[in-house]
């Protein structure tokens, strides 16, 4: 069934994903920017409302609202304004229209919260849940994006960087397309509606060690590596922390220490509250896409 879609944050790496599986789907949407300057050209030829994100519902029927808006850095102002607040107006604006239906596009890493930016996107998980739209919460694992900053470094000869002994942890990497694809389907699948929706590609779960290995094998280069020690990086956060207390610059640099170390410690599975543990098995799969294709694209 073709609705009429209304997205927000079209302009982000996979906002523009959603936007081109919404073509290809067939439903009728509308992409809302924040402003006119800059419109991204892979956007060129799709319908697009720039203006404060809320008033794009003025004089408009939709019957679907998606949102893939995110803070850029974490830091806190930036994540309790968008991830947060920014989230919450386009709520209140959509629940005065009419929308019947909203998607939204969190995060797992908000199963076990450290960080202000994963506290924001939980507040707004909460309001949703307590608004009485109809709402379906995907939460996806890992990114391809996330995972290829060591590309040019392999292949440039440099040793690939792990935290620790290069297993501490494990995910299930989703790519741009697959996850789109699966953002867009909650429109009419009536068994992710009223749910959070934890979402990985296919498996199994990998290491950061297996990808270090896989960049290695397809470059043709000997394995190298170059271990970070886990207590160097809480010497680091630690001591930011303390300047932090005065120093804006110092916390700001102090929260961004803290996100690296989390992502350098957390899987990116399912928590099993219950057991203490990340859960492989329970953790979804969805899609087609793996990430040593995609780093064999990106290598050429």
């Amino acid at each position: 069934m073709s609705k009429r879609v209304v997205l927000f944050g079209a302009s982000g790496t996979i906002g523009r994903a959603v936007a081109r599986e919404l073509r290809l789907s067939g439903h009728d949407f509308v992409c809302a920017l924040r402003g006119s300057n800059n419109i991204p050209e892979d956007l060129a030829g799709y319908s697009v409302k720039p203006g404060a994100l809320a008033d794009v519902f003025d004089r408009e029927g939709f019957d679907v609202a998606i949102s893939c808006i995110a803070s850029r850095t974490g830091a806190p102002e930036d994540a309790w304004a968008v991830d947060f607040q920014a989230n919450s107006d386009i709520l209140k604006a959509a629940h005065t229209s009419g929308i019947r239906h909203f998607v939204l596009l969190s995060a797992i890493c908000v199963q076990k919260p450290g960080l202000a930016f994963q506290h924001a996107k939980l507040a707004f998980e909460k309001e949703l849940i307590e608004s009485g739209l109809t709402y379906s919460i995907v939460r996806p694992t890992a990114f391809f994006k996330s995972l290829s900053g060591q590309i040019e470094r392999v292949r440039s000869g440099k040793p690939y960087l792990l935290f620790g002994n290069g297993e501490l942890t494990r995910c299930k990497p989703i790519s741009d397309r697959d996850l789109a694809r699966f953002v867009v389907g909650c429109i009419n699948d009536p068994e992710r509606r009223n749910r959070i929706l934890p979402v990985g590609g296919p498996g199994p779960a990998i290491t950061p060690l297996q990808q270090g290995k896989d960049l290695f094998r397809l470059t043709g280069q000997k394995p190298r590596y170059r271990r970070v020690p886990m207590a160097l990086m809480n010497v680091i956060v630690g001591a930011l922390g303390l300047m932090g207390l005065v120093s804006e610059r110092a916390a700001a640099k102090a929260e961004y220490a803290k996100i690296g170390r989390y992502y350098a410690t957390e899987s990116m599975l399912v928590w099993d509250e219950k057991a203490g543990r990340y859960d492989e098995a329970a953790t979804p799969e969805f899609g087609t896409d793996t990430l040593f294709e995609h780093y064999r694209k990106k290598l050429g």
